[in-house]
């Protein structure tokens, strides 16, 4: 299966959004539904990480969930802003749909370098994979995902299974990867903390493209459209998608958001992340 050319691909989603819009008209799925959520709370396993004053203001999440539901999906969401900015929340589109999210901070650069965030990004998923169920949520339906940098974030944490066995879990532990205009190459800022020059491209460890596996989770990618992405975003990561077809990969999926540029995809992608669960899940049973 070829990916989704941008024509093809709006069309597609226009006829699955309508079609959406009146089947919540008719089907009141999630209303009833109470959801709770319990802010700052650090995942930080000392045994693995020291926990630094700047680590306890960052590593930090905050979970919302459906409330006196059971055996509830998991989305564990990691903020933009180039591994330089940003904060933890919980995207409007994902609320109220019957999933949690586990909004995560991390470190940031340049008071850390890498591989700290990611290390982070892993602690937050291992909590999550570790604790889901205390909230009702059932730990073999956890998906990571995450817009541009947090993107990256799921990718490497879910692809390179490293960072997850340091807390004694596997990334076949999770139910699959949903990135938003990830970086498949090493990501910018680490290739500045090496003071590689923005238009050096680098394919290291650090780097989705390096840990290509048919054993990975079941992976999505969503980007936007080719013409209004970041520099090479798109051709980067539809080079991942091939790879991942070449392995034999038995779920890679890519997407390409005609019209929206790298800011404003988040907002239609939160519909095919939703929709991308249901199918994943469907799948394994």
């Amino acid at each position: 299966m070829l990916p989704l050319r941008s024509n093809q691909l709006v069309l597609a989603f226009s006829f699955l959004f309508l079609t959406h819009v009146v089947l919540l008209a008719q089907e009141p799925a999630n209303i009833g539904i109470e959801y709770q959520t319990e802010l700052n709370i650090n995942y930080i396993d000392s045994e693995i990480t020291e926990l630094t004053p700047y680590a306890g203001e960052r590593c930090v999440l905050d979970v919302y969930f459906p409330a006196n539901e059971k055996d509830f999906t998991t989305v564990v969401w990691f903020h933009g802003g180039g591994i330089t900015a940003g904060e933890k929340f919980i995207p409007e589109g994902l609320k109220e749909k019957g999933v949690a999210v586990v909004a995560a901070n991390y470190r940031l650069h340049p008071k850390v370098t890498a591989p700290t965030y990611i290390e982070d990004a892993a602690s937050a998923v291992a909590w999550t994979l570790k604790n889901i169920e205390k909230y009702g949520g059932d730990p073999k339906k956890v998906f990571v995902s995450g817009h541009s940098a947090g993107g990256y974030l799921a990718s490497m944490v879910g692809m390179d299974s490293t960072y997850l066995e340091k807390h004694d879990l596997d990334s076949k532990d999770l139910a699959g990867l949903i990135s938003y205009s990830g970086h498949a190459i090493t990501h910018f800022t680490i290739r500045r903390e090496m003071e590689m020059g923005w238009s050096d491209m680098l394919i290291d460890k650090y780097a989705p493209l390096s840990h290509i596996s048919k054993d990975c989770p079941p992976l999505v990618l969503i980007l936007a459209d080719r013409e209004k992405e970041l520099f090479g975003r798109y051709e980067e990561v539809a080079f991942l998608w091939r790879m991942m077809q070449l392995v034999g990969h038995p779920y890679t999926k890519i997407y390409e958001l005609d019209g929206y540029n790298h800011g404003s995809m988040a907002v239609p992608a939160h519909y095919i992340l939703i929709e991308s669960i249901k199918e994943i899940l469907e799948l394994e049973r």
